[in-house]
């Protein structure tokens, strides 16, 4: 954004012409005055981008004018113009609601600094505004995609538990949309202006997933070059939402115990604690009371978690979804395709995606219609356009026949896969660790092929 409008105040009429002169010739639309008072009559009757005032003028001063606008109009930019000795007074008018100042005298390049570093602050602020406007409108319940039953419940669950702080445990398979709902949570609680902080538990590593939680002091460890005040402590006031809370090592998960019970954060290397109030929300693809009775999660723990529990059904139990997801899909990716008007599904490719069973869930889907949208011939997004992970579904469910092909050797290599996982966890009481000690693959992989293949429940 550019400041069209400035208005300069100083009593100094040589001044107010120069400051005229440089910002008329940069593209500015200038007025100046000589007072404070003149400056006040001028703002009530038309508005300005931003003030340029001098500090010390007869009658009321640049402080007081910078108070005045404060209480006013907060919102306005005000840079003052000091000469030297007069640096204090400038730095108490910052304090008071300023933006900047500049020192007198100046060359024009440090007026025009001054307004870039102005115009691109205020870029950004609004920038902010609008991004936080639309993520609030995104996550309002209204606007989630709720057709089925299963999923009426659950937004029903949601909106009796969102205006009270207890815990909130979100259950479901990758990609059902638990950060929706907990941002919905966050957005509907009283809370809502206050931050929404998301961590996601299995994406850091266990040695450093503390340190982003609580934060740590300068000198804790090697890397600590300055204190860190960590996640918990941004979200106060507000909520934290943990995703995959169910991968906490478990020495961290007596940590989070203790945050839940006392509401304070001790960050690593620090001997005192800081209270902090926050409202938590967790998410888990994981059985939770399966790893209670492995020892892999804390029974204590999991109770403190568990006080409201929700169930995200996974898509293929709630089909009736997929259409209405699949026009809010449609609806949203549109704007990639602008020169087509009216995207539509063909009567064939949503009888493909209400045939497939979804085991990326909400996720997948949206990526499949991204892709369509994107491939699309015309307006009018045809089977071919989905992806071929899709229209396999559509080919098993055909009636069989030797014309039928059979799966591509990566699905086969998948079903065969996701059969190999299923059977190791039924052979180890659902033990995730001794499951992939069985099939020779690491934890961190195991996890991920659960997610991939839908087999969280």
């Amino acid at each position: 954004m550019a400041f069209h409008t400035v208005l300069v105040v100083d009593d100094e009429e040589p001044l107010r012409h120069l400051l005229t002169v440089i910002l008329r010739d940069h593209g500015h639309e200038v007025r100046a005055v000589a007072s404070a008072e003149d400056a006040l009559k001028e703002l009530s009757a038309r508005d300005y981008d931003l003030v340029l005032t001098d500090v010390r003028m007869p009658g009321m001063g640049g402080l007081a004018l910078v108070r005045e606008l404060q209480r006013t109009t907060p919102d306005l930019l005000v840079v003052v113009m000091s000469a030297y000795g007069t640096h204090d007074t400038a730095i108490e008018a910052m304090k008071a609601g300023a933006y900047d100042y500049l020192g007198k005298p100046f060359k024009p390049d440090d007026v025009l600094l001054v307004l870039r570093k102005a115009e691109e602050r205020e870029r950004l602020a609004r920038e902010n505004r609008r991004l936080r406007s639309e993520l609030a409108e995104s996550y309002r319940l209204d606007n989630l995609v709720v057709a089925s039953p299963a999923m009426q419940e659950v937004m029903r669950s949601v909106r009796k538990v969102a205006p009270q702080k207890s815990t909130v445990l979100l259950l479901g398979e990758s990609g059902t949309g638990k950060e929706l709902v907990a941002r919905a949570l966050h957005e509907l609680s009283p809370r809502a202006s206050f931050p929404f902080v998301a961590v996601n538990c299995g994406a850091i590593p266990a040695e450093l997933l503390e340190s982003e939680l609580f934060g740590h002091v300068r000198g804790a460890f090697t890397d600590a070059r300055r204190d860190k005040k960590g996640l918990a402590v941004e979200a106060d006031g507000g909520t934290l939402f943990l995703d995959e809370v169910g991968e906490l090592p478990l020495a961290l998960q007596v940590k989070l115990l203790r945050f839940l019970q006392e509401e304070e954060v001790r960050p690593v290397g620090e001997v005192r604690t800081r209270r902090v109030d926050v409202r938590v929300v967790t998410a888990t693809a994981r059985d939770l009371s399966g790893a209670v009775a492995a020892g892999e999660f804390r029974e204590d723990l999991f109770w403190r978690l568990n006080v409201v529990a929700v169930r995200l059904p996974p898509l293929r139990e709630r089909p009736e979804d997929v259409a209405a997801l699949a026009a809010h899909f449609l609806a949203r990716y549109a704007r990639l395709r602008p020169e087509l008007p009216a995207l539509a599904l063909s009567p064939e490719a949503l009888s493909v995606l209400s045939a497939h069973r979804w085991p990326g869930n909400v996720r997948e889907l949206e990526h499949a219609i991204e892709r369509a949208v994107v491939l699309a011939d015309g307006p009018l997004l045809e089977e071919k356009d989905l992806p071929d992970s899709v229209r396999a579904g559509r080919d098993r469910a055909a009636p069989g026949g030797a014309e039928e092909p059979g799966p591509s050797l990566r699905q086969a290599v998948q079903a065969a896969e996701a059969r190999a996982i299923r059977a190791a966890l039924e052979r180890t009481g659902g033990n995730r660790t001794r499951a992939a000690e069985l099939l020779e693959i690491s934890y961190r992989a195991l996890l991920y092929k659960i997610k991939d293949y839908g087999l969280g429940d």
